[in-house]
C-alpha cells in the first residue's frame, strides 16, 4: 500500500514522463495535421493556373473541409469511445494522409470539392481524441498545461508550414511534377508514415506503458480514478447514458460554440488567405511568401506563452479572453487599411490575439462533468465552432472574386471578434478544485470540463 506522499511523488514523476515521451508525439501529429489543412493556401494560385480553380471555387473547396468535419465529428467521437483514442488517432492520420496525397491527381473543381470534403471527414475527431487521451493520462492539475502546449503547437506548426510549402513548391517540374503536386504528395505520405508509427509508439492504457514503474502506474491510475469519482459526485453523469442532441440545447454550450466560431473565423481566414495577402508585397516568390507567412504564427507563439503565464495568475479568465479578441479585432481592422507590408505587421498583431484566444477560451467552461460526457461535449463545441472554417475561406473567396480584394472580409473578421468579446461576459465561470496536489488549481484542465 502506497503512502500518500509516495503516491503524490509517483504521480508527479509519471506526469513528467508523459510530457517528455508522449506530448512530443502529439506535437508531431499536430504538425502533420496543420500541414495538410493549410497547404492549399500556398497552392491556390498554382491550382488556378493549372487546374482552373478560381477564388470562389477555392474558398468553397477550402470550406467544405469543415462542413464534413462538423458532420462526422460526433460519429467519429462515438467510434473513438468504442475503439480507444490510440487506435482512432492512428486511423485518422492514415486516412487524412491518403486523401491529401490524392490531391496530386486533382483535375477539376468537382474533384477538388470531393477531396476536400473527404479530407474533412477523415480528420473529424482528431482534436477530441487527443484531448480525451490527455484526460485518461494526465491529472487535472497538469492537463491544462498539456493542452496549452498542444494548442500552442498549432502556431508552431503553422509557422513551419509556410517554409516547407515554399520549398516544396520550388520543386516545380522536378520528375515531371508540378510544385503543388510535390506539396500535396509529400505532406500526404508524411502523415501516413507518422500515423502508422503512432499505432506502435502510443500506449492505449496507463497499464501498458513500459516507461512507467509499477508504482507510477498504480498512483497515476488511482489519481485519474479519484478525479472521475469527484466529477461524478459533483454533477456528472456516472450512468454513461448521453443524449448528444439534448446537449445542443444547452445555452452555455451554444454560447461557447458561437464564441469559438468567431475565433475559428479569424484562424482559418488567415490560414487559407494569408499567403495571397503576402503575395501582394512586391518582389515576393513562392519561397519568400512561405517564410513571410510564418511571421504572424511565430508572433502568435510568443503571445501564447505570455498569455499562459498571465492565465495561471488570473482568478477569472474572461478579461484575458476579451483582451485577446479585441487585439485580434484591432489588428485585423488596421491590416484592412494598411499597405501590404504594414498589413503583414498588423496581421501578426491580430494573430497574437486570435491564437491566444483559443487556449484562453477553453479555460472558461467549468469542470465537473463525468469523463463519459467529456468527449462528446468537446466534439459538439469543436465541430460547430469549426464551421467558422467553412464560412471564412468561402466568404473571402466570394468577396475576392466579386471585388478583387479581401479587404471587406478583413472588416467582417474585425467585427466578428468584437462581437465575440462582448459575448464572453455572458459565460458562466467558477473555480475548479482537485485533490491531486501536483499543481495549482489555476492549472486545472480547460477541456476536462468542456461544457456546462
Amino acid at each position: 500500500m502506497q503512502s500518500v506522499d509516495n503516491a503524490v511523488t509517483d504521480v508527479a514523476f509519471a506526469t513528467k514522463k508523459f510530457f517528455k515521451r508522449v506530448l512530443p508525439i502529439m506535437l508531431v501529429m499536430l504538425v502533420c495535421n496543420q500541414l495538410n489543412r493549410s497547404n492549399i493556401g500556398y497552392a491556390q494560385e498554382h491550382l488556378q493556373a493549372d487546374v482552373g480553380i478560381g477564388a470562389a471555387a477555392y474558398g468553397f473547396g477550402a470550406g467544405l473541409f469543415f462542413v464534413a468535419y462538423a458532420i462526422f465529428e460526433l460519429p467519429s467521437n462515438v467510434m473513438m469511445e468504442k475503439y480507444g483514442a490510440k487506435v482512432w488517432l492512428a486511423r485518422i492520420m492514415v486516412s487524412w494522409g491518403i486523401v491529401s496525397f490524392l490531391m496530386v491527381f486533382v483535375q477539376n473543381e468537382t474533384m477538388f470539392y470531393a477531396l476536400r470534403f473527404l479530407l474533412g471527414a477523415a480528420e473529424a475527431g482528431f482534436f477530441p481524441a487527443v484531448i480525451f487521451y490527455f484526460a485518461r493520462w494526465v491529472p487535472a492539475g497538469q492537463r491544462g498545461k498539456a493542452t496549452a502546449i498542444f494548442i500552442a503547437g498549432s502556431s508552431v506548426a503553422a509557422a513551419l508550414s509556410g517554409p516547407i510549402a515554399g520549398m516544396l513548391l520550388s520543386l516545380h517540374d522536378v520528375l515531371g511534377l508540378r510544385g503543388w503536386q510535390w506539396l500535396f504528395g509529400f505532406e500526404g505520405l508524411l502523415s501516413v508514415v507518422v500515423g502508422i508509427a503512432v499505432f506502435f509508439v502510443l500506449d492505449a492504457k496507463i497499464q501498458d506503458a513500459k516507461w512507467l514503474t509499477e508504482g507510477e502506474k498504480l498512483a497515476l491510475t488511482a489519481a485519474i480514478a479519484d478525479e472521475d469519482a469527484q466529477h461524478a459526485t459533483s454533477g456528472g453523469n456516472p450512468s454513461g447514458k448521453i443524449n448528444r442532441w439534448k446537449m445542443l440545447l444547452n445555452p452555455q454550450i451554444l454560447l461557447l460554440c458561437g464564441i469559438y466560431f468567431s475565433v475559428q473565423l479569424s484562424i482559418y481566414a488567415n490560414t487559407f488567405w494569408l499567403p495571397s495577402i503576402v503575395k501582394q508585397i512586391p518582389g515576393t516568390t513562392d519561397l519568400s511568401v512561405g517564410f513571410l507567412s510564418a511571421i504572424p504564427w511565430v508572433c502568435a507563439v510568443v503571445a501564447m506563452y505570455f498569455a499562459a503565464k498571465w492565465q495561471d495568475k488570473a482568478k477569472s479568465k474572461r478579461p484575458l479572453l476579451v483582451a485577446a479578441l479585441l487585439v485580434a479585432a484591432v489588428g485585423t481592422l488596421a491590416a484592412a487599411v494598411a499597405t501590404p507590408v504594414l498589413a503583414l505587421v498588423f496581421l501578426a498583431i491580430a494573430a497574437m490575439g486570435f491564437k491566444s484566444a483559443s487556449p484562453l477560451f477553453w479555460t472558461i467552461p467549468q469542470s465537473g462533468l463525468h469523463p463519459v460526457i467529456l468527449a462528446p461535449a468537446i466534439a459538439i463545441i469543436n465541430s460547430l465552432g469549426n464551421l467558422g472554417g467553412f464560412v471564412a475561406p468561402f466568404g473571402f473567396g466570394i468577396i475576392k472574386e466579386q471585388t478583387g480584394s479581401v479587404i471587406p472580409g478583413l472588416f467582417a473578421l474585425a467585427a466578428a471578434s468584437t462581437i465575440a468579446a462582448a459575448l464572453v461576459y455572458f459565460l458562466k465561470e467558477r473555480k475548479t478544485e482537485t485533490k491531486v496536489p501536483v499543481a495549482t488549481p489555476e492549472e486545472a484542465s480547460p477541456y476536462a470540463v468542456a461544457a456546462k
